[in-house]
C-alpha cells in the first residue's frame, strides 16, 4: 500500500490550500484516513481524521478553518485549509488504517511521504 500526498506549497497568511492523499495497492477495507503535521523538533500532531463510520475529529487549533473530506471509491482523503496562519507551517502527513488481507480484522497503519505547507506572514 502506498499513500501519495500532494497539494502543499507556499501561501500567504489568510490564504487557502487543498491537500489530497490517495491510497493505492492491495486494499480490502479502510478503517479511516487523516492528516497529521509535524514541525521540526516537535512531535507529530493530529490535524483531522475521519473514520469509515463518518466520525470526524479536528485539532482545536484548526476547527472552523480546515475541513476534511473523502472519496471512498478512490480511497482518497482531502484537507481543505482556509484562513491559514503562519503557525500552520509544517510538513503534513496523511495516514490511513487499511486491511490488506481478504479476511481477518487487523488493520495496519500507513503513512504518506509528507507535503510541506509554508504560510508566510
Amino acid at each position: 500500500v502506498q499513500l501519495q500526498a500532494s497539494g502543499g506549497g507556499l501561501v500567504q497568511a489568510g490564504g487557502s490550500l487543498r491537500l489530497s492523499c490517495r491510497a493505492s495497492g492491495i486494499i480490502f477495507s479502510v478503517r479511516g484516513m487523516g492528516w497529521y503535521r509535524q514541525v521540526s523538533g516537535r512531535q507529530r500532531e493530529l490535524v483531522a481524521d475521519m473514520s469509515s463510520d463518518g466520525t470526524i475529529n479536528y485539532a482545536n487549533s484548526v476547527k472552523g478553518r480546515f475541513t476534511i473530506s473523502g472519496d471512498n471509491a478512490s480511497n482518497t482523503v482531502f484537507l481543505q485549509m482556509n484562513s491559514l496562519k503562519p503557525e500552520d507551517t509544517a510538513v503534513y502527513y496523511c495516514n490511513a488504517g487499511i486491511r490488506t488481507r481478504s479476511s481477518g480484522i487487523y488493520y495496519d497503519d500507513f503513512w504518506g511521504q509528507g507535503t510541506l505547507v509554508t504560510v508566510s506572514s
